[in-house]
């Protein structure tokens, strides 16, 4: 129904109030400091965002790579629980950063799809992020002080500049005074990811951010997935139009298995008429979790009483199949009055 919030963004919204719920901190332009600020939350959230009751996990394990006193067992376990248990759905109903692309993306504006042979290499980005600013960079680097700064929050990190940097300079002066060409190089990679969402769906998501890439490794692990029951899947198409993170010309259910931020969107389809038999209580898409079994949802449920759909192709279909393929699909009695017809 147009003009209804999907429950998605309900979410999202509640997720940013509840991450950044320090209201007087925007007001007084000063850092929550509160005892919460030891606990990570799951998303990109900047410590330095002056609404923030939590610690963002990927600037929380570049500076305990960077202290180099010990190992951030913390901090990679925190990650390791929210990979397991949401995998990449944390991108898709929690991230505060994702609302705002998502948001964005809203606008009335041309919508342009990333070319295949650009798209494919250019989603590795967030993984070479990962490697070298999060970790490698911040472990072995060696400095005067012995302490490397957070180089991915320091240098590239958007959601820090809008969430922590723009509000503190607005409320501070004398911050104003001594910002300098790194807050102007913040800026502007803040400007060009805001831009490009305007156009392409999720730029920093899919191509830049170091959390995605962490929770991708977990997502054959994760406990809220999604799966496709090729035998029953009629090509009809909605899921590869309906999918925002879609990678040109690949089928997210059968590519992306269990890693779709924005599976609740696929849920919601149903198939053209095609050539399909399905027996009773046999899905053609399931969204499992195994936490919440009661609320695992069914797309395409199945009729009450058995049913046979034959012949209505959709238009990619080839129009050629012979009457012994089609009746290959049908139990004995059927096929015998199909014959006969």
């Amino acid at each position: 129904m147009r003009g209804r919030i999907s429950r998605q963004r309900v979410i999202q919204l509640l997720a940013a109030a509840l991450f950044n719920g320090y209201a007087a901190g925007f007001r007084k332009g000063r850092i929550f400091t509160g005892g919460s600020k030891a606990f990570c939350v799951p998303v990109l959230n900047c410590y330095s965002c002056p609404g923030a009751l939590g610690a963002c996990p990927i600037g929380a394990l570049q500076t305990a790579l960077g202290a180099k006193h010990h190992f951030p067992f913390y901090v990679l376990g925190t990650l390791m629980l929210f990979g397991v248990i949401l995998g990449r759905a944390v991108c898709g109903l929690l991230c505060p950063f994702g609302l705002v692309q998502d948001l964005l993306h809203k606008i009335p504006l041309p919508k342009l799809t990333v070319p295949r042979r650009l798209d494919r290499p250019a989603r590795y980005l967030k993984y070479l992020v990962l490697a070298l600013l999060v970790v490698l960079l911040p472990a072995f680097l060696v400095t005067d002080t012995g302490i490397v700064p957070p180089l991915f929050c320091k240098y590239l990190c958007p959601a820090g500049t809008l969430g922590g940097g723009i509000p503190l300079l607005l409320a501070d002066p004398n911050l104003r005074k001594v910002a300098g060409a790194l807050f102007g190089w913040k800026a502007l990679v803040l400007a060009a990811i805001l831009l490009a969402s305007m156009s392409v769906h999720r730029p920093f998501c899919k191509y830049l951010c170091p959390l995605g890439a962490f929770y991708a490794l977990f997502n054959r692990f994760s406990f809220f997935q999604m799966r496709l029951d090729e035998h029953k899947c009629v090509g009809c198409g909605k899921c590869e139009a309906a999918c925002p993170m879609q990678r040109p010309g690949v089928h997210p259910l059968r590519e992306m298995q269990g890693r779709l931020p924005h599976g609740g969107r696929l849920l919601r389809l149903r198939p053209r008429r095609g050539l399909q038999a399905r027996e009773e209580g046999s899905p053609l898409i399931h969204s499992k979790s195994v936490l919440f079994p009661k609320r695992s949802r069914t797309l395409f449920p199945a009729p009450q009483a058995k049913v046979i759909t034959v012949p209505v192709f959709p238009a990619r279909a080839s129009r050629a199949l012979s009457r012994e393929v089609i009746t290959a699909f049908l139990p004995g009695s059927l096929r015998t009055n199909f014959m006969a017809a």
